[in-house]
């Protein structure tokens, strides 16, 4: 097929850009499309923070009927190269059809103006910053996607290593059975560890006092966990304030714990929502006229699956038992609304402390990603 790339510098070309990686699912039964101002808002410069300060550009392809047929973004986060000591750039928002000619010509565009960019490698899929998506689905295919998790066609990958990537870093994501009686245990160890270290379970009455009180104290509490983590970057004060807007502008109060200590610094916590996957389906990339309504029933009525989208624990008190008091707090509630399942979402594999938590309730290692990489 004959392809031809065209950078995209219009509105028009950008909104294109968006509905073209929610438009090739829209009839599979295991993704969960993003909405589109969730993306659009994402990829626009004065919108994201992120873009403040990393470069990026955005490559169409199109058929010789000038049918779009694949997308790429194209990124460099020099403060991730600044703390990594590489000379890497990034692709994300990667999609395309089954035909290695569209692939091979993203990658050739994007390898392209990175090298003219003076980068050295280029990595992916990754985001502006470790809240992006990361990772190609590489096992679990006929698993329910999340709205934290990229979820695409099985030949994503083969087109990737037929261009010359190679693994750089793995996900793994668990299904947890959430138990009707929650183990006792917990309950001791939760009272004891909070009796031990003053610390507090903190409950909350509105939006407003989670917030207001503790949104910027979670997103340091999440720098200072995450900074070892695969391609993590530190958020600026302006990056905290737009993903606080992001993840906290609809969720329901119990499926968020948040623990402090004495002095009221935020010292772990635990991001949960309702499965949103029908929903998405539903509202196929649109929240009017009926996708709010799709949503917000998933959040507050029926739904068997709860996703875990943050867990952390301050390094001074990792191994001390303190996700305890998480589990103590949100698994209760889980199965109180009526919820048989948790998705982990994406943990590196070789994240232990995270995926050894798992171990004393029934659970299954369902799906993997992989970021790959390739000198240029």
């Amino acid at each position: 097929m004959p392809v031809t790339i065209k950078e995209v510098t219009t509105k028009k070309q950008l909104k294109q850009f968006v509905w073209f990686g929610i438009n090739l699912y829209k009839d599979n039964e295991y993704a969960a499309p993003p909405l589109f101002v969730d993306d659009y808002t994402n990829l626009t410069k004065g919108k994201n923070p992120s873009l403040d300060f990393c470069e990026a550009a955005y490559f169409l392809a199109y058929n010789e009927k000038n049918e779009i047929v694949g997308r790429i973004a194209a990124i460099i986060n020099p403060v991730a190269n600044e703390t990594w000591n590489q000379k890497n750039a990034r692709f994300g928002w990667i999609d395309f059809i089954d035909d290695y000619e569209v692939s091979k010509a993203l990658f050739d565009t994007a390898v392209a103006w990175a090298k003219a960019k003076g980068m050295t490698a280029i990595q992916g899929p990754l985001g502006f910053t470790d809240f992006d998506h990361e990772g190609t689905l590489i096992e679990g295919f006929d698993r329910l996607g999340t709205l934290a998790g990229i979820y695409n066609y099985p030949y994503y990958s083969q087109h990737i290593e037929k261009y010359g990537f190679v693994k750089d870093a793995d996900w793994v994501e668990f299904l947890i059975t959430i138990p009707e009686k929650f183990p006792e245990k917990y309950f001791r160890i939760s009272e004891l560890v909070r009796q031990k270290y003053n610390l507090t379970a903190r409950r909350f009455k509105s939006r407003k006092e989670l917030v207001n009180g503790y949104g910027n104290k979670i997103f340091d509490l999440l720098n200072t966990c995450y900074q070892h983590l695969y391609g993590f970057t530190k958020l600026n004060e302006a990056q905290k304030q737009f993903y606080i807007k992001l993840y906290f502008s609809f969720f329901r109060l119990d499926t968020v714990s948040v623990v402090t200590d004495e002095n009221d610094d935020v010292v772990a916590v635990g991001i949960a929502m309702p499965s949103l996957t029908r929903a998405l389906q539903k509202a196929k990339g649109k929240l009017f006229p009926l996708g709010w309504f799709y949503l917000l029933k998933s959040i507050y009525y029926k739904n068997d699956i709860v996703d875990l989208y943050l867990i952390a624990v301050h390094p001074r008190y990792q191994g001390k038992g303190v996700n305890s008091i998480l589990f103590a707090e949100l698994m209760v509630n889980f199965a109180k609304n009526g919820y048989k399942f948790a998705e982990s979402n994406p943990e590196l594999e070789t994240n232990t402390q995270v995926s050894t938590q798992w171990g004393d309730f029934e659970h299954i290692n369902h799906k993997r990603r992989r970021a790959y990489i390739k000198q240029i």
